[in-house]
């Protein structure tokens, strides 16, 4: 059963505002991670944590934003 138009679009801009939440979130942790770990003097393998998390968060964006793009293409 196909969506409406407008429902269609309005769980695209859902999916959208998401991405957009989850992309500054992921920014801001990763940045806050870096400095922490720096003013706490801990160990390289905890940065590697945060940006293994950071690039988790980057690449979930992109595919959901990839899904989003052919969703209108359709």
């Amino acid at each position: 059963m196909q969506d409406r138009p407008d429902q269609a679009e309005a769980r695209r801009a859902r999916e959208a505002r998401l991405v957009a939440l989850v992309l500054a979130g992921t920014m801001a942790l990763w940045l806050g991670g870096q400095w922490l770990g720096g003013k706490l003097g801990l160990e390289a393998r905890y940065a590697f944590l945060f940006d293994l998390m950071a690039i988790a968060g980057f690449v979930w964006a992109l595919v959901v934003t990839y899904r989003i793009w052919r969703g209108r293409q359709g």
